[in-house]
């Protein structure tokens, strides 16, 4: 398998153009994934939650604003109550356009067997409609990227990491669970109160270990202040929540020679 992101420094847009409301557009609403080609990027971030009958929507929180536990609902229902179905997602978004998909794991996953489980269900979608698109599929649950990894073997899988979370414990991890991607919150990049580590690996030798081990590195959130000293270390993707901003640095960036080039 080749590169999950050919280009070092891809911008993948955080639940569409970013969350919250960017542009007049909602997060995790199919016309801020819409939007996102238009802004100059070629990859989105999904979030993938299960209702009580199998169905996959893209939302990012367990409960409603009610209360209301989605993997509690069946389809009809949380569709009423706007998510976006993933199928539509993906009939609807232009084929060149790469997804990340967010594996949310529920507490409810635990009742149920390996092969009825979020991760496995959205394996199950990949294979029926994800054809030549690329694709990576992340999760903070490594049982989910092993659902996957057994039902669709060819998806590239990526293990995500927390706010705070130690790096180096997640380089590690990422090169012995075998995923070629690592995605770590850039709030674990920063030395200090934030990750509870007084030293820290300069950035580009991180970013060195991560290529030594056969990985990419993902960065999610980075403020656009971050994106000079990611690109020129090398970072393979960052996840943002303001497409047109940080697209706009990365040009910058690549005009200038001195950062994320084709490999």
């Amino acid at each position: 398998m080749g590169n999950v992101f050919p280009r070092a420094g891809t911008i993948v847009g955080h639940r569409g153009l970013g969350k919250g409301i960017v542009d007049g557009h909602r997060g995790n609403s199919l016309e801020s994934f819409l939007a996102v080609p238009g802004a100059g990027a070629d990859w989105v971030e999904v979030d993938v939650r299960r209702s009580v009958d199998d169905s996959l929507f893209v939302v990012h929180d367990e409960a409603f604003d009610d209360g209301a536990v989605l993997a509690r609902l069946p389809a009809d229902e949380v569709a009423e109550r706007g998510a976006l179905p993933l199928a539509r997602l993906l009939e609807e978004l232009p084929d060149q356009v790469g997804v990340v998909f967010d594996v949310k794991s529920s507490v409810h996953d635990a009742e149920r067997p390996s092969a009825s489980t979020t991760a496995a269900l959205l394996g199950g979608l990949c294979n029926r409609m994800l054809g030549a698109r690329p694709a990576v599929a992340q999760s903070f649950d490594p049982a989910a990227l092993q659902h996957l990894r057994g039902t669709v073997p060819e998806l590239a899988l990526g293990l995500l990491t927390w706010f705070r979370f130690p790096i180096g414990l997640a380089v590690a991890a990422a090169a012995h669970l075998d995923v070629q991607v690592l995605a770590v919150h850039a709030g674990s990049l920063n030395p200090g109160k934030e990750t509870g580590a007084r030293h820290l690996p300069a950035l580009p030798d991180l970013v060195a270990s991560v290529h030594a081990a056969k990985r990419e590195l993902m960065v999610w959130c980075p403020p656009v202040r971050r994106v000079r000293a990611l690109a020129a270390a090398g970072a393979d993707a960052m996840v943002v929540d303001d497409v047109s901003r940080h697209v706009a640095e990365m040009a910058r960036v690549r005009a200038t020679g001195r950062g994320a080039t084709s490999r």
